[in-house]
């Protein structure tokens, strides 16, 4: 797969083999035969010599300007999301990287956040897609799938989710692409992930070498539900303040019997928390 967070020369390339002549108004001469753009196409589009383009792709020009940037994101029509990956890796050191030992660890303050969600389920998850925290009615949703600790992208990956999960590969493909996008290179988390899925499934290879990177804030969402089934769910991304990378993300029913499971999973929480009440005046006594 090539190191981690290979840089910009590997998303150009990868970006550029991705679009055709037509997509970007070029006529496709008899007998092309190469798979994408050709890097002096690029460079024509971007307004830069083939000698620069070729220095970038080949990692030797670290410092692009942010109009050269901008250049290119425009020539390989690159939407906000995507320009804007391409210039964190163009410019690391914007960013702070995570190094072993530095995660802050979420304590009882994004617990309060995802608390102050009442009557559907709710999650805060990391840049790397790790549940930090959950309201009740998520761990109560689905055998502990929404726990804080559980890795939404290991877990979408997971061969019973792959098997059973209608729209299994629009989901997984937008999650990859997320992860990309959110997860700073050097967290060595992301690194363990991308490493074990690398691995074990051909279909996460393919969609992460690909560079793809996707910015939505809301969608539909098929979920599996204990004792219900599979049901379509609404769901809204919104920022944690103070939080960089970290998001709050609200599930909402999308239709009649996502409501109805809902419902389940609502009694099975006050259930929850009626014997943990339980279990603190006992406690008590």
């Amino acid at each position: 797969m090539g190191e981690l967070g290979s840089g910009v020369g590997e998303f150009l390339r990868a970006r550029r083999d991705a679009l055709q002549p037509e997509d970007v108004g070029l006529r496709r001469e008899p007998g092309r035969r190469v798979p994408g753009l050709r890097r002096e196409e690029v460079a024509r589009l971007a307004g830069v010599s083939p000698e620069y383009y070729l220095r970038l792709e080949q990692g030797r020009d670290h410092q692009p300007s942010e109009q050269v940037l901008a250049a290119l994101s425009r020539a390989l029509l690159l939407d906000a999301a995507a320009g804007d990956y391409l210039h964190r890796l163009a410019h690391p050191f914007r960013r702070r990287a995570v190094v072993p030992g530095q995660r802050r660890a979420p304590g009882g303050e994004l617990e309060a956040v995802v608390r102050t969600v009442r009557g559907t389920p709710a999650i805060v998850t990391d840049p790397t897609k790790e549940i930090v925290a959950g309201n009740d009615l998520a761990l109560a949703m689905a055998a502990g799938r929404l726990d804080p600790g559980r890795n939404v992208v290991l877990d979408v990956f997971d061969p019973r989710v792959k098997a059973g999960l209608p729209g299994w590969e629009a989901l997984a493909r937008r999650m990859v692409a997320a992860l990309r996008l959110t997860a700073d290179p050097h967290d060595t988390r992301l690194q363990e992930v991308v490493g074990r899925l690398s691995v074990r499934d051909e279909d996460f290879r393919r969609w992460w070498v690909a560079h793809e990177v996707v910015c939505a804030t809301s969608g539909t969402v098929p979920m599996a539900v204990d004792e219900v089934g599979v049901v379509l769910m609404h769901w809204r991304d919104l920022n944690v303040p103070d939080w960089e990378g970290h998001v709050l993300t609200v599930f909402t029913p999308a239709d009649e019997r996502a409501e109805q499971a809902l419902d389940v999973v609502s009694a099975r929480a006050a259930s929850r928390r009626a014997a943990a009440g339980r279990g603190r005046a006992v406690s008590r006594a």
